[in-house]
């Protein structure tokens, strides 16, 4: 066996020598563990909440939004077709919708309410995975269908099979005595939760030709909701569309629609640094500490070795070989800590969330194994540059001086 390394296992692993030594090993392999743990969980959750977040928010609202500065789109069948083709390569979804807000009744309850309609039978509307109660149906024979968020049906005090009462203004004009709202009956068909009270204690989804019918704007829509088959493509696309539709067209990225929700996950992102800062910080304090230990232990085995023959190059080796042992049982116990733990949450949701401000009701965790591998070789990395310092205090000791007072 590599001298250096045989002698680095013995100083790390042996019992025998010094319960000191073994001690001070174990709190550093602790410290490196929780370290490792902590930050492969802090960048699995925010990774969990930008992928979370930023997937509600699509399913509800797409990647670029389409409306009009008049409030409706004349025509707009021409316009979809010419969309179709311009952004063919990169078009995974484009869906018309009339929207606009309005008031729903139940027989305890009166709420606002935002009113969108959509084509039932488009395969692409992400809503449909989120629904809780009955099913996404918008068409039911000759009665119209309404599909509710959770949040929203609970104010109600509604369930399915139940009818509400849906009141819009009439071609988005001031209610008066000769141009009153529009007035429409609904049976709720489903109830859909997707854990962001923003959409759930607003939304409303009905079939789009009952939309224009309760909004009175004939066979005009207020706008599309387009999605993409490469988010990369999102910015460029928007400048392309806003360029080439001109007015009344109006268009907006998700980015753009959503800027305030963006924003503050970037704002989430700014902390992290801080904490892997501080991370390994503790983690280099924590070996040069250990090794320091170690060298002040075993100062007369050191002279030892180099009143054997050993020379400084090997001395050097043999602590560089320990900090990297300490380093890996380190990173080996806080990956499994980390993973133990992030498992628990996502099989039993131990921590929740107040939807209302953090838009979904469960810690979110995306589980990848590139933070694990990331995070274990940064770490790696530092215990090896920390345990340079110990190694060179322990080449310099002198033999003589070792063995003569030792």
């Amino acid at each position: 066996m590599f001298f250096p390394f045989y002698i680095a296992k013995k100083y790390t692993l042996s019992k025998k020598d010094s319960r000191f030594i073994t001690f001070i090993s174990t709190i550093s392999i602790i410290g490196i563990a929780l370290g490792v743990a902590t930050l492969i969980i802090a960048l699995s959750i925010l990774r969990g909440f930008q992928n979370t977040i930023t997937q509600k928010v699509i399913d509800f609202d797409s990647h670029i939004k389409i409306t009009s500065y008049q409030n409706i789109l004349p025509g707009y069948k021409s316009e979809l077709i010419k969309m179709k083709r311009s952004l063919s390569p990169y078009l995974e979804s484009i869906v018309p919708f009339a929207s606009n807000l309005g008031i729903i009744s139940s027989k305890q309850m009166k709420e606002g309410v935002n009113i969108e309609g959509i084509f039932s039978e488009d395969s692409s509307i992400s809503v449909r995975k989120d629904i809780t109660e009955g099913k996404f149906n918008l068409t039911d024979g000759d009665n119209p269908t309404i599909v509710l968020g959770k949040k929203l049906a609970d104010k109600l005090l509604v369930k399915t099979g139940d009818t509400v009462v849906l009141f819009a203004l009439n071609n988005n004009q001031i209610p008066s005595m000769t141009n009153p709202p529009n007035i429409m009956k609904y049976k709720v068909s489903g109830i859909f939760e997707s854990g962001m009270s923003a959409y759930d204690d607003l939304n409303a989804y009905i079939n789009l030709k009952s939309a224009q019918d309760l909004f009175n704007i004939g066979d005009n829509i207020n706008g599309f909701d387009i999605k993409l088959n490469n988010v990369s493509k999102i910015d460029s696309l928007t400048y392309f569309l806003s360029k080439n539709l001109g007015y009344p067209y109006r268009v907006r990225s998700i980015y753009q629609l959503h800027r305030n929700i963006f924003t503050w996950i970037e704002l989430q992102k700014k902390p992290i640094p801080i904490i892997l800062g501080l991370i390994i910080i503790v983690a280099v304090f924590n070996i040069i500490g250990t090794l320091l230990m170690i060298v002040l232990e075993k100062s007369n085995a050191i002279g030892t070795l180099k009143s054997l023959g050993a020379n400084s190059k090997q001395i050097i080796t043999i602590f560089v070989y320990q900090g990297f042992f300490l380093g890996i049982i380190g990173i080996i116990f806080g990956n499994i800590l980390a993973y133990g733990l992030m498992i628990l949450q996502l099989k039993l949701n131990i921590i929740t969330l107040p939807s209302s401000v953090y838009f979904m009701s469960t810690v979110p965790i995306s589980l990848t194994w590139f933070t694990f591998i990331m995070v274990s070789i940064i770490t790696l990395i530092l215990c090896l540059a920390a345990s340079f310092i110990p190694s060179y205090i322990a080449s310099k000791i002198q033999p003589t001086s070792m063995l003569r007072f030792g």
